[in-house]
């Protein structure tokens, strides 16, 4: 288990003023993800250091956002004004997550414009719509070379603010599952600072132009 990458929801700006206004803060571009048809979601991605990416996700006017957890969560994080939507861990593992969970992962995919069809299974959406401070869990079914992080990025993740209880976390991860994320810098803010809302309150970045802190 490890960070596999962050999402951001574009909020009513739009996804292309949204990509356009955290490329200029951090210095670096994102490129077009494509869309994930099962969801009726898009994205651009931004690979960091670490083999960790940067997602910013949309929710398009398409039936597939109401029939999909995916789709929903991120329509409703973009109807409260967009932001910080959630972080998201890659395992191997994936029935033990399923097992844990008590139900079973759904398939996704997304069609760059390369004409590559990027293949996976998620799950713990529910939770993360729940409980914005629970991460979900991602599974990759298409070759790890093919990954939005394999080229590799000049930005470098420091820093997860996150409001909520480090504990609840454990409890949701299990204990041998967050020793894996130990290396992973987190800073567990109070609820209660926080209008009384768990999740990413804001993420530190070293750039080439010093830290960049985005809420």
């Amino acid at each position: 288990m490890r960070l596999d990458h962050l999402s951001y929801a574009a909020g009513p700006e739009g996804l292309a003023s949204c990509v356009q206004r955290l490329g200029s803060q951090l210095g670096a571009g994102f490129t077009d993800g494509g869309l994930h048809p099962r969801f009726g979601t898009r994205n651009f991605v931004l690979p960091l250091s670490g083999g960790i990416y940067l997602e910013v996700v949309e929710a398009l006017d398409h039936p597939a956002v109401e029939s999909a957890p995916f789709g929903r969560a991120v329509k409703a994080r973009k109807l409260a004004g967009g932001g910080w939507f959630s972080w998201v861990v890659a395992v191997t593992d994936l029935p033990a997550i399923e097992q844990r969970l008590g139900r079973r992962a759904v398939p996704g995919h997304r069609r760059r414009p390369d004409g590559y069809d990027l293949r996976w299974k998620q799950i713990g959406v529910l939770d993360t719509a729940g409980d914005p401070q629970l991460p979900w869990f991602i599974h990759w079914e298409s070759d790890q070379a093919e990954h939005p992080a394999a080229a590799g990025g000049k930005v470098n993740l420091e820093l997860l603010d996150i409001a909520g209880d480090r504990s609840r976390v454990v409890d949701f991860l299990g204990d041998r599952a967050t020793k894996s994320l130990d290396d992973l810098n987190v800073r567990w803010l109070p609820v209660e600072d926080n209008d009384g809302e768990t999740g990413i309150v804001a993420v530190h970045f070293t750039t080439a132009h010093g830290v960049v802190v985005i809420d």
